[in-house]
């Protein structure tokens, strides 16, 4: 993995301006601009180049951006899946090449592509091949919570019924209350290269969604998720995971131990990055 790679230069950084939603200080999502641009990268590949897309946002630490937020669905059953675009055939410097795209996802006129998702190595994982064969839902890892353990094995499915308690779950790390998560596996049945996801079931995104128009097509029952990879070094950060977190005033944040990165899950924002390519095939 190169270093251009792992920890993209930043040129420029502007915060949205938050708001009060529903009690809970949420980014002003829709607004026009970018949180931060980074590095372009010149190697060839399928997808890549200048990319908007929503994050929870990179409040502190080395971290150039936020983490790319992954839009979900809940099936019939309960089970939690994260969307995967359709694919399109599209030519990029006269070549014919399939991307997993869509340009107005659930007509929100967001551009929602694989490419929110190429950074860190991510970008050569076979799970992130337009074409890989998969249905998509969130799948429990190890787990890195108790209640995770007790409940799931690894590979199960996430289900919504498991965070009945969303409203007063705790783990004695940070406020009581604030949301449920669990930690699990997109798109990486039989394969090497896994995809970490964080998922968080929150009455303040549950709130924020009401009066935002991307966030209620994205998330569902106030369930959020997003590509569990620190855009600093690649790491894989915790929401409620680190006793360490509150010495950086990130005990109810996303908080990766490597580097001391911080993330605010209830602020999500737009960021415009340089997605890197996929290896050509």
């Amino acid at each position: 993995m190169s270093d251009s790679d792992k920890y993209p230069a930043d040129s420029g950084r502007r915060r949205f301006v938050k708001g009060v939603v529903g009690g809970a200080a949420l980014a002003g999502v829709g607004t026009t601009g970018a949180a931060a641009i980074n590095t372009a990268t010149s190697s060839s590949g399928h997808g890549g180049g200048s990319t908007q897309a929503y994050a929870i946002e990179n409040t502190a630490g080395p971290a150039p951006r936020g983490m790319p937020q992954i839009p979900i669905e809940i099936d019939s059953d309960g089970f939690i899946k994260g969307v995967w675009p359709d694919v399109q055939t599209v030519t990029q410097n006269g070549v014919e090449v399939s991307l997993a795209l869509v340009d107005d996802y659930k007509g929100t006129g967001v551009t929602y592509s694989q490419d929110w998702f190429q950074y860190c190595g991510v970008q050569s994982y076979e799970g992130l091949a337009p074409d890989f064969e998969s249905d998509n839902y969130f799948r429990s890892d190890s787990g890195k919570y108790d209640w995770q353990r007790d409940a799931y094995s690894s590979g199960d499915k996430l289900n919504i019924a498991d965070f009945d308690d969303y409203t007063e779950w705790g783990n004695d790390i940070g406020q009581s209350g604030l949301g449920k998560p669990a930690t699990g596996t997109w798109r990486s049945q039989d394969v090497e290269n896994v995809i970490p996801i964080q998922v968080l079931r929150s009455k303040r995104i549950e709130e924020a969604a009401k009066d935002n128009e991307w966030l209620a097509a994205s998330t569902d029952k106030g369930v959020i998720a997003w590509l569990n990879k620190c855009t600093h070094f690649c790491c894989v950060p915790g929401y409620k995971q680190s006793s360490d977190a509150a010495k950086f005033n990130a005990e109810d944040g996303v908080y990766c131990q490597c580097h001391q990165s911080v993330y605010d899950p209830f602020s999500i924002v737009q960021t415009l990055f340089t997605a890197l390519p996929r290896p050509e095939e």
